[in-house]
C-alpha cells in the first residue's frame, strides 16, 4: 500500500544550502551535506534537492554535488536544476539519484519527459510546476527561471499534459506561498488534482504538521513537501535542521490518512 510521504526540500545556490520568501531573496542557511545527514539520521521519507542556479544561469547539472549528496543519502533522492537532455537524466540517475526533476526543461520541450521515460522509467521523472496567481488573483499561471519568467500556460492542463507525456510524478510549487510558512494553497491542489492521477507533491507554505496533516487529510496518497519548516525553528526563524520523529509522524499519518 502507498502512504503519504513528508519530504524536506533543499534548494541550493552556489553550492550552498538557501532558502527564499516567494522565490526571491535567498538567505544561505547552511552545508547540503550537513542537512543531507541529519536528514539520515532523521530517517525522512524522501529528499528533494534543487539547483535554483543552474536554469537560470544556464550552467547545467553540477555533477560532482550531486555525486556527493547522493553518496551521503540514505532515503530516495530527488534531484532537479538545469536538466535539458535525455543524457543529463541518465547521468545523474547514474550517480544514484532515483528521481530526476524538469521543469522549464519539460515545458521548452515537452517531447523530452517522453524521451526521459522510456531511458529512465516513468518512476524516475518529476515534473516541477512553479506556479503564481496572475495581478487580478483570479487565475493561475506556471512560471520558469525562479518565477522570473511566466509561459501563460495553465498548470492544470499542463499537468495533464506531462501525465500523458509520461511523467511519474507532478510537484506542485507555490511562488505565492514560498517561505511564507502561512499554509499550503489548497485551491491549486484542487484544480490539479481533479485533472491527473499521477502521484502529487505539494510544496510551498507549510509552516507546520498541522499543514502537512490537512493536506493528507484532504488528499491522501500525497506528498507533502516543505523547505522553511524543516530548515527553520521557533518564531525568529532560527537555522536549525528538523524533521517529525517516528512517533510524531507515525501519529501524524495515523490522524489524517484515510484508506478507503
Amino acid at each position: 500500500m502507498l502512504y503519504p510521504r513528508i519530504i524536506p526540500c533543499l534548494l541550493l545556490k552556489n553550492k550552498g544550502l538557501v532558502k527564499t520568501i516567494n522565490f526571491k531573496k535567498p538567505k544561505y542557511v547552511g552545508d547540503p551535506i550537513n542537512a543531507v545527514r541529519i536528514f539520515n539520521e532523521k530517517e525522512v521519507d524522501e529528499l528533494i534537492v534543487l539547483d535554483i542556479d543552474a536554469t537560470v544561469e544556464n550552467t547545467g547539472p553540477d555533477y560532482k554535488t550531486i555525486e556527493h549528496l547522493a553518496a551521503e543519502c540514505r532515503m530516495p533522492f530527488c534531484y532537479g536544476g538545469g536538466i535539458k537532455t535525455v543524457e543529463q537524466a541518465e547521468n545523474i540517475i547514474g550517480l544514484g539519484v532515483e528521481k530526476v526533476a524538469i521543469s522549464s526543461g519539460a515545458i521548452e520541450n515537452p517531447k523530452l519527459i517522453t524521451l526521459i521515460a522510456e531511458r529512465i522509467g516513468n518512476q524516475s521523472i518529476v515534473v516541477v510546476l512553479d506556479i503564481k496567481k496572475n495581478r487580478s488573483g483570479d487565475k493561475y499561471e506556471v512560471r520558469t527561471h525562479n518565477g522570473s519568467k511566466n509561459t501563460g500556460k495553465d498548470p492544470s492542463e499542463l499537468a495533464f499534459q506531462m501525465q500523458k507525456l509520461g511523467a511519474g510524478e507532478i510537484v506542485i510549487n507555490s511562488i505565492d506561498n514560498d517561505g511564507k510558512m502561512k499554509g499550503y494553497d489548497l485551491a491549486i491542489i484542487d484544480k490539479i488534482r481533479k485533472s491527473t492521477s499521477v502521484q502529487l507533491t505539494i510544496l510551498g507554505g507549510a509552516g507546520s504538521l498541522h499543514d502537512i496533516g490537512q493536506v493528507i487529510d484532504n488528499y491522501g496518497v500525497i506528498g507533502a513537501a516543505a523547505g522553511s519548516l524543516f530548515v527553520f525553528k521557533g518564531i525568529y526563524r532560527a537555522v536549525l535542521i528538523n524533521y517529525p520523529n517516528r512517533a510524531e509522524k507515525d501519529a501524524l499519518i495515523e490522524e489524517n490518512f484515510h484508506v478507503n
